[in-house]
């Protein structure tokens, strides 16, 4: 297929340009796509979901940014609980905000005998002296929920770097200051007790712990897995400017030190410059205005260090600015192509 970014050279080297090796893994299970904000993360992440949904039995993509634009991006309000897309067999979603504590989880998180259904305000009150404890236990519950309906592969939709880094740190948090907690677990059974006697509730200090000890093996595995790059991957997503570019490059590295695997870029919002279709203007271009000109120079810069700092290691697949926003279960089916093969500006 005929592709042409701007005057840029030939494409990356070496590495193919789209995400056919993250559809062609079978052992992925966790697939993150994050970058800085504003470059396009649910568009892109929506899209590979799609795409995952023609390969994989079951898909489910969990948005973990507080704005969740996935319901704005499917055109379809989504909940804290796996829903199922309009057009879509097998593939979910569902909004979670991982700033919430586990007292602000739904009812529906917990089975009707969990003694965390009744008892989590009392261990939010009691995890809140443990700093970014309460959040951890909170996303340990959505990880919980998510592997008992057995999903074949996860994508998530993440907030901006920081908060994603924050994120993928949750199963180390937890199963280090949890372990702290249920040492001091004596100090703390009378007043699990006495608050149970006194909402009128049945449950106990040792149901308690038992159930947060139940805890640790999930997280445990969780964190295996999210070390493993056969099970998990990152896909950064950037703009051809300074500041995504630079951001994008702090990102790697800070994966690279947390031993998670990434090797795909996705460049998004390129203006791309189509070729004449007509023979008798031979090579002749269509001439794009001065501020489009000036735009085409610039990501073509940019182009050229990503280019630089990763070619052989990383896929860059490079997406259009399109001349309409991508909203609505058809318009992402017909964007998640550009993902697998390059888009032609023509």
């Amino acid at each position: 297929m005929n592709f042409r970014v701007m005057d840029a050279e030939e494409d990356f080297e070496n590495l193919e340009p789209s995400l056919q090796n993250v559809l062609d893994s079978k052992t992925l299970k966790w697939v993150f796509v994050g970058g800085k904000g504003g470059v396009g993360k649910t568009t892109c992440s929506c899209s590979l979901a799609v795409q995952l949904s023609l390969i994989r039995e079951n898909v489910l993509i969990i948005s973990t940014d507080p704005a969740h634009n996935i319901s704005d991006t499917f055109d379809q309000k989504f909940t804290k609980a796996p829903t199922p897309v309009n057009g879509f067999s097998n593939l979910y979603a569902m909004e979670i905000d991982p700033n919430l504590g586990i007292g602000d989880l739904p009812d529906d998180f917990f089975d009707e005998k969990d003694v965390m259904k009744t008892g989590r305000k009392l261990i939010q009150d009691m995890l809140s002296s443990f700093p970014g404890i309460d959040e951890a236990m909170s996303y340990a519950e959505v990880m919980k929920l998510v592997q008992s309906m057995n999903f074949d592969i996860v994508v998530f939709d993440t907030a901006p770097t920081g908060h994603t880094l924050r994120l993928l740190s949750f199963p180390a948090v937890i199963e280090k200051t949890l372990g702290k907690f249920l040492a001091l677990k004596n100090q703390f059974a009378p007043l699990i007790n006495s608050f149970g006697s006194l909402m009128g509730e049945q449950f106990s200090a040792e149901e308690m712990e038992s159930r947060l000890e139940s805890i640790l093996p999930l997280m445990r595995t969780v964190n295996q897995q999210f070390r493993n790059p056969d099970e998990t991957t990152f896909v950064c997503v950037c703009i051809a400017e300074f500041l995504s570019v630079y951001e994008n490059e702090r990102l790697i590295q800070e994966l690279t030190k947390q031993q998670i695997d990434t090797h795909n870029i996705i460049v998004n919002q390129l203006l791309m410059s189509p070729e004449s279709s007509n023979p008798a203007d031979g090579d002749k271009q269509r001439d794009p205005c001065r501020m489009c000109a000036a735009r085409m120079k610039q990501q073509n810069k940019y182009l050229d260090q990503i280019a630089d700092l990763y070619e052989g290691d990383f896929h860059v697949v490079k997406l259009p600015l399109l001349e309409q926003e991508v909203r609505g279960v058809e318009a992402v089916k017909k964007f998640s192509q550009f993902l697998i093969r390059p888009y032609s500006a023509n």
